[in-house]
């Protein structure tokens, strides 16, 4: 069995277009076709369901697709081994970041550093939701990944969770809100008021379900946008109120032209903690490539750096 045949497979059942797939391997469309039809022709069985769009596999190649990517995996882990020794660290790593956590994690400066010591590497930053990206690490999709599972104790049965950063999430409101009146604002105080949300894949919009769901509360979600510039926006002309991550607060503070009032939330007594905790997401029990440990190490010492 060759392992480019196996990439070929690999590629074609994560971009799931034959087009993607090719490009992806630089290869021609034909190639790759001839590629896994090789495969197939060695394991006995169709891998893919013929005449779909987008493609699909078929039982066989579901079956496959795990043991494909950890043997990929082994052979590009024996041969970074051998060029560690050798040279430099080389070869690809593939990050996975949830775009909203840059007000809390630096990564930029982190890759910036990473690369500099590491120049034979490339780097491939892929933003997703966090569910998503806690499901692709645990395929093996992604390397590694920054971000803010729902339900980190969960999320710790699949992955190897590094604490990175956690802050609390405050309310923000308009500044003719009643509510804009207090110095913080007590949970129960929130029963019955309208909400802008974000999508409900995202993190913090998991917690807010949860919290009220526990305090037996209501919100009316009037609105629901996907990005927190939009949600600052829609909060400061009057829409509803939201929660808010405190790094993300502090940015919005400055801006003159956004009529906004934070404040913190108090009267918790649910086992929710409203806060948003960041993670570096690694393959559990398993080896780490060269180039996740290695980036793994830097992230800890970046983050034991930062500490006051």
């Amino acid at each position: 069995m060759e392992l480019r045949h196996l990439r070929h497979f690999v590629a074609l059942a994560e971009e799931r277009s034959f087009t993607r797939a090719a490009a992806r391997e630089l290869i021609v469309q034909s190639g790759l076709s001839s590629s896994v039809r090789a495969l197939e022709k060695e394991v006995g069985a169709l891998l893919f369901v013929r005449g779909t769009r987008p493609v699909r596999l078929t039982t066989e190649g579901e079956a496959l697709l795990p043991a494909a990517r950890r043997t990929l995996d082994a052979a590009d882990g024996a041969l970074q081994a051998v060029r560690d020794v050798h040279g430099g660290l080389t070869g690809r790593l593939r990050i996975g970041a949830y775009q909203a956590s840059r007000h809390l994690v630096p990564l930029a400066s982190w890759l910036s550093g990473f690369v500099r010591s590491h120049p034979g590497l490339d780097i491939e930053v892929r933003q997703h939701p966090a569910v998503e990206m806690i499901r692709m690490v645990a395929d093996g999709e992604l390397d590694c990944a920054l971000a803010a599972a729902p339900d980190p104790a969960r999320t710790a049965e699949r992955l190897d969770l590094l604490p990175v950063a956690s802050e609390p999430y405050v309310l923000a409101c308009a500044l003719d809100h009643p509510l804009a009146a207090r110095d913080d604002v007590p949970l129960p105080l929130l029963d019955g008021e309208r909400f802008v949300e974000t999508h409900s894949l995202w993190t913090g919009r998991m917690l807010s379900d949860a919290l009220f769901a526990e305090a037996g509360m209501v919100r009316r979600i009037v609105c629901e946008v996907s990005e927190w510039a939009m949600v600052s926006d829609l909060v400061a002309a009057g829409l509803g109120v939201a929660f808010v991550p405190e790094s993300l607060a502090r940015d919005l503070l400055p801006l003159p032209d956004l009529p906004l009032r934070l404040l913190p939330i108090t009267g918790n007594t649910t086992s929710v903690r409203l806060e948003r905790r960041v993670d570096l997401l690694l393959p559990k029990g398993q080896g780490l490539n060269t180039a996740t440990r290695r980036f793994a190490e830097h992230v800890q010492a970046e983050v034991r750096a930062a500490r006051p």
